[in-house]
């Protein structure tokens, strides 16, 4: 998590397990795609750099981040992956509408943690302003994207140590 003592993209690539024969699903949701994207790149790097081989990482978009959760569920029925990373923004506005949208994606990731057995990963951003998002994808706090490749890789070694 991003503080001010942190940077996102810090991690200690000693206890990050390999990659290697993983197969991980990425969901991306096109609203605000100039954050996601970038979220998505730092994904993938993090991803590559660990062992993941492209022809292992499936990409779906969606359009916003409220379907985030429906498309990482499709992913998890039709194909065999180790983890979804879901990648969205939502950023706060003058109505009611982030919150609903934020505590549905929220509520939609735990739901398809406890229903099946594969990691589903939060990547969303719930920002105040545009300028915070892109501190938290690639700017000055680093890239959340990272982190949730890191969390994938971490949360598939616990998987596959209680199997």
């Amino acid at each position: 998590m991003a503080t001010e003592l942190q940077n996102l993209s810090s991690y200690d690539s000693g206890s990050t397990p390999s990659g290697e024969g993983k197969k991980i699903g990425i969901v991306v949701s096109e609203w605000n795609k100039p954050v996601t994207g970038s979220l998505l790149e730092g994904a993938l790097q993090t991803l590559f750099r660990f062992g993941v081989k492209q022809n292992d990482i499936v990409v779906e978009y969606v359009p916003g981040s409220f379907e985030l959760t429906y498309g990482a569920k499709k992913l998890i029925e039709r194909l065999e992956l180790d983890s979804v990373i879901v990648i969205g923004c939502v950023i706060q506005g003058e109505t009611p509408h982030f919150t609903f949208v934020c505590n549905s994606v929220t509520q939609g990731v735990t739901d398809l943690n406890l229903k099946y057995d594969i990691p589903v990963i939060f990547g969303l951003l719930t920002t105040n302003t545009l300028e915070q998002a892109k501190a938290r994808s690639g700017g000055r706090h680093g890239n959340k994207g990272d982190e949730a490749a890191i969390t994938a890789l971490k949360m598939i070694a616990l998987n596959e140590k209680y199997r």
